[in-house]
């Protein structure tokens, strides 16, 4: 049980970064670079074993892990967070593609048809045009974002399962880097230097302490005891609340078919895990 509820704990603070993103008045540069920084220094701070095992290995993971972190912010800000969590979520589509030409995994019989489901989700967010909004000021941008984000996820999982049959540590060392990729790539374009306000510092570093720094450490001790299928269904929650939060604090309401799509790419990642 305390397993599970780490893993449902870090679903939460996980949900919480779409309304926490919109909050802070800074661009979706500056927001990515800052948190990620502040990410870094608490995962180098906190957990030895992010200072460990450092390698040319890692690199091409953390690369990746840093553009998903990227991609989402930039997802977030400009279209809705339903969209772009729900977009990161089709990263298993990209899995079937990249799992046998990277870590030589066949395709199950199941595969194929939670594909086609996934892909037919994510359709859904880019037929018709969303109507701009003060809280998703460019939704079709946003969305292609928002796949970006689910590809790089996949390259992450990806590289993850690679390092462990290598018996290369990967979890919080590869967490801790790509937090530092990050905050370098998006450094340049977040220039110059804003004038935060004691509310952007605030949520800053709620971002990088709690949504990012805790909920990584709550979510492996997760699932260092909880089976992968069973984890992966308590992880929905984040998916399930991240909407809600985003509706409850700044009214943001996602279209019909954008709901609708998250539904179903939801229901066919239970299923294929």
């Amino acid at each position: 049980m305390p397993a599970r509820l780490a893993i449902l704990a870090a679903a939460f603070l996980f949900s919480t970064g779409g309304a926490a993103i919109k909050a802070v008045s800074l661009t979706a540069w500056q927001i990515a670079s800052y948190r990620s920084l502040v990410a870094a220094v608490v995962l180098l701070a906190l957990l030895p074993a992010a200072r460990r095992g450092w390698g040319l290995r890692m690199v091409p993971v953390g690369i990746a892990y840093a553009a998903t972190l990227v991609f989402f912010v930039l997802a977030t800000k400009l279209t809705t967070s339903a969209n772009a969590i729900f977009l990161q979520a089709t990263a298993p589509l990209y899995l079937l593609f990249i799992a046998p030409w990277w870590l030589g995994e066949r395709w199950r019989g199941r595969d194929l048809p939670v594909a086609a489901a996934i892909a037919l989700g994510m359709a859904f967010f880019f037929i018709g045009q969303e109507p701009n909004a003060l809280t998703a000021p460019n939704p079709w941008l946003g969305n292609l974002c928002g796949a970006a984000s689910g590809l790089t996820w996949a390259l992450v999982v990806a590289g993850l399962r690679s390092l462990n049959r290598t018996g290369v540590p990967g979890g919080y060392a590869t967490a801790a880097m790509g937090n530092l990729f990050a905050f370098a790539f998006a450094f340049w374009p977040s220039l110059p230097i804003p004038a935060f306000s004691l509310a952007d510092i605030s949520v800053l570093l709620y971002l990088g302490i709690f949504q990012i720094g805790l909920s990584y450490y709550l979510l492996n001790r997760g699932l260092s005891h909880v089976p992968a299928f069973e984890a992966s269904v308590l992880i929905l929650l984040e998916p399930a609340l991240n909407p809600l939060w985003t509706y409850l604090f700044h009214g943001e309401e996602p279209s019909r078919l954008a709901l609708l799509g998250g539904l179903i790419i939801c229901t066919a990642t239970s299923f294929q895990s």
